[in-house]
């Protein structure tokens, strides 16, 4: 992880083609979220699908650039103050309390829209056939866009204790957080030319490990050490927002994310995939992290 971590920074570092004009504090603010650090899940398991599969690396990349991108630019949008107004993010102050809201909206509409330029570089540079890449590019707009992250992040912003149910939580859990990792994974084997068998047993394995990740999140802000998660806690409670532990406590909530781990384990075993010891390794991790 720490490799995969290493090489996707190095490639993130030049995100912008050196020929383009861009202002600078827009350049700025783009790349201060965006090498901020971050575990790099999203990018990992692009990389891991595809290698799960017996694809390229170098070829995964700017698939796993443009993921990294859409995920930061939900972020810098999600700590706005209209959205939950957060002082931090990655241990670092949240790029509007930096570049202000204005610069720091741009940011996120430079990182959401460029990361769809980046995505076809696989085909451009390391010729991923066309029609994968078309298929990934359909797969980002809808995933990302909203009935995905952007449908959950709405439904989030909606939610309230008293009011919405565990039917309702499933949705923003499933959207806001799951559906950039069942892209990944996607990706990841589209771009090792993944069988239909071998898409769904990768979406499976997504969802179930995104509901997991979620799930671990709502369990880290109770009792999670801020300076490892290099941010606020206990900041779901003062906003009243509904969480898994709301609903279920924290014991069925740590119980819930070893059942899914499980299924997802599983998904990857019946869905022939031929080498997913990485994708099974990466699963325990996520069961066991800590921040």
């Amino acid at each position: 992880m720490e490799q995969v971590c290493g090489q996707v920074n190095t490639a993130l570092e030049s995100f912008l083609p050196g020929d383009w004009q861009v202002p600078g504090t827009l350049k700025e603010a783009m790349q201060y979220s965006l090498t901020a650090g971050g575990k790099r899940l999203r990018p990992l398991l692009v990389i891991a699908a595809a290698e799960s599969l017996g694809g390229s690396r170098e070829a995964a990349m700017p698939v796993a650039c443009a993921v990294e991108m859409i995920h930061t630019y939900s972020l810098i949008h999600d700590d706005l103050p209209a959205m939950d107004n957060d002082d931090f993010r990655r241990g670092k102050p949240t790029n509007h309390k930096v570049f202000g809201e204005a610069s720091a909206i741009l940011a996120g509409d430079g990182l959401l829209t460029h990361a769809f330029y980046s995505v076809v570089q696989a085909s451009r540079r390391y010729h991923v056939p066309a029609e994968q890449t078309l298929a990934i590019v359909e797969e980002l707009s809808r995933y990302a866009g909203p009935c995905g992250m952007v449908g959950g992040q709405a439904a989030d912003m909606q939610a309230e204790q008293g009011v919405t149910d565990l039917g309702g939580l499933r949705y923003i859990h499933e959207h806001k957080t799951g559906d950039l990792i069942v892209f990944a994974l996607k990706a990841g084997g589209r771009i090792a030319s993944a069988s239909l068998r071998q898409l769904e047993a990768l979406e499976r394995f997504g969802r179930n490990i995104g509901f997991a990740f979620q799930i671990q999140d709502d369990i880290l802000d109770l009792i999670g050490d801020e300076a490892k998660l290099g941010k606020s806690t206990q900041s779901d409670l003062k906003m009243e927002k509904v969480t898994y532990p709301y609903f279920a406590g924290l014991e069925a909530s740590r119980a819930e994310v070893a059942r899914l781990t499980l299924e997802a384990k599983e998904a990857l075993e019946d869905g022939g995939i031929p080498d997913p010891a990485r994708l099974l390794e990466i699963s325990d991790f996520l069961l066991k992290r800590d921040h």
